[in-house]
C-alpha cells in the first residue's frame, strides 16, 4: 500500500474542499438545502476513510513512517478545527455569494487580540493532544509496538508546531498592537 496511503491523504484533503464547496454552493447558489446538508455531513466520512486506510496499511505489515504521522496530524486537525473551518467557509461564502453579513474578524490589537491568540493556541495544543490519542489508538489497533514505535516518535515531533505557534500569543501579550480609536 506504499504510496496509496499518501494518495488517500491527498484525496481526503481535496475531497474535504470539494464537499465543502459543493455543500455551500448547494445551499447558497442553488437553494438545495437538503443536498447541502448531506454534502456537509459527509465531510467527516473522509476522516473515517483515512483512519481505516492507515489502520489497514499498518495491519498489512507496514512499519509506521511519515505517511502515517501525516494521516494522524490530518485527522487531529480535522477533529479539532474541522467545524471551525466549515463555519469560516460558510460565513465567507454566505457573504460573497448570498449577501450575508461580513464574516467576523479577529480583534485588531490590544488585549482582545492577545486573548484571541491564546484561545487559538489552546486549540492547537488540543489538536496535539488529539494527535497523541489517535496515535495511541493506531498503536493499539495494530498491536505491534515494534512497527508502531516510529509513529509515536513522529507524533512527538509535532510538539514543534505547538511551540512555534506559542510565539503569536506571547508576542501579542508582551507587545500588544495599539488599537486605533474608532471615529464617530
Amino acid at each position: 500500500m506504499n504510496n496509496v496511503l499518501v494518495a488517500i491523504i491527498i484525496a481526503c484533503e481535496v475531497g474535504f474542499w470539494v464537499l465543502l464547496a459543493l455543500g455551500l454552493a448547494s445551499r447558497y447558489l442553488w437553494g438545495l438545502r437538503r443536498l447541502s446538508n448531506v454534502l456537509l455531513i459527509s465531510v467527516p466520512l473522509l476522516d473515517v476513510i483515512l483512519l481505516a486506510a492507515a489502520v489497514f496499511d499498518m495491519r498489512g505489515g507496514a512499519t509506521a513512517d511519515l505517511r502515517h504521522a501525516l494521516a494522524v496530524a490530518y485527522l487531529a486537525y480535522s477533529v479539532v478545527f474541522g467545524h471551525r473551518t466549515l463555519r469560516w467557509a460558510d460565513a465567507k461564502f454566505h457573504h460573497r455569494f448570498a449577501d450575508g453579513p461580513p464574516p467576523p474578524r479577529p480583534p485588531a490589537g490590544g488585549m482582545a487580540r492577545a486573548r484571541y491568540e491564546w484561545v487559538l493556541w489552546l486549540w492547537i495544543a488540543v489538536a496535539y493532544g488529539v494527535a497523541w490519542m489517535i496515535g495511541f489508538a493506531l498503536v493499539w489497533l495494530v498491536g505491534d509496538p515494534a512497527r508502531t514505535e516510529p509513529l509515536m516518535d513522529l507524533v512527538g515531533g509535532l510538539s514543534k508546531i505547538v511551540l512555534i505557534a506559542l510565539l503569536w500569543p506571547v508576542s501579542y501579550t508582551l507587545w500588544p498592537k495599539k488599537v486605533e480609536p474608532a471615529e464617530s
